[in-house]
């Protein structure tokens, strides 16, 4: 099985280039403002310029209105909406047809329940990803990005109608049992591969993506 990697909220070249030459077919920006890997356009626009056509450009939104989507699309070419807010699959269908974009919507999963609600987005959106949802207890949690994770056991023998990637609390240490608990084919890291919450590590990087390509 060949696995696929994400490197989110990358906001800096040098994390984008680590990322594009080791082998990620995903990176992912934040257009989300209150999160400390939030990119203004300008930035965004130079870091996707440094990625080849074979790599998706994913942009993060919550809950985001037309109009800062049109802002965004016209000034940033993205290949991938995730949208990580309460979206409704209605609202996931609006925005794919209004924007003409395609979309991966995220799943906030604590428990089985979680994981049973994605299939009502099978007809809304291209992609799911499973991310950990955070405890009421987690004292200013972001909507992903928190470094916790879920029992991944939970998505194990899934068939599912559209592609998924595993996301929450992933990091080089424990990708591979991550990967063979749940049976992802894609997996997506944030925080596992940062100095701090607003700057990435190229080097752990580089470990991450080694680990995955050899899984």
């Amino acid at each position: 099985m060949t696995v696929s990697a994400k490197i989110c909220g990358i906001t800096d070249s040098t994390s984008m280039k680590s990322a594009v030459l080791h082998g990620a077919s995903f990176v992912g920006l934040v257009f989300y403002s209150p999160s400390p890997r939030h990119v203004e356009l300008e930035l965004a626009r130079h870091l996707v310029s440094i990625v080849p056509g074979n790599v998706k450009k994913v942009g993060l939104f919550v809950d985001p209105d037309d109009n800062i989507l049109a802002q965004t699309l016209t000034y940033v070419p993205i290949d991938l909406l995730q949208l990580h807010g309460d979206e409704s699959p209605e609202r996931c269908s609006e925005i794919r047809r209004n924007h003409n974009v395609s979309i991966m919507k995220a799943i906030k999963v604590a428990n089985e329940d979680d994981i049973e609600k994605a299939s009502t987005f099978s007809d809304s959106v291209d992609w799911l990803m499973f991310d950990a949802k955070a405890p009421k207890s987690l004292k200013n949690a972001l909507p992903g990005g928190n470094n916790i994770s879920f029992d991944w056991s939970l998505l194990a023998g899934r068939n599912l109608s559209v592609p998924w990637m595993l996301a929450g609390g992933l990091n080089t240490e424990n990708v591979s049992n991550a990967v063979k608990q749940s049976g992802a084919n894609a997996v997506d890291v944030s925080s596992g591969v940062e100095l701090r919450q607003n700057k990435k590590n190229p080097a752990e990087i580089e470990r991450f993506l080694k680990v995955v390509s050899e899984l």
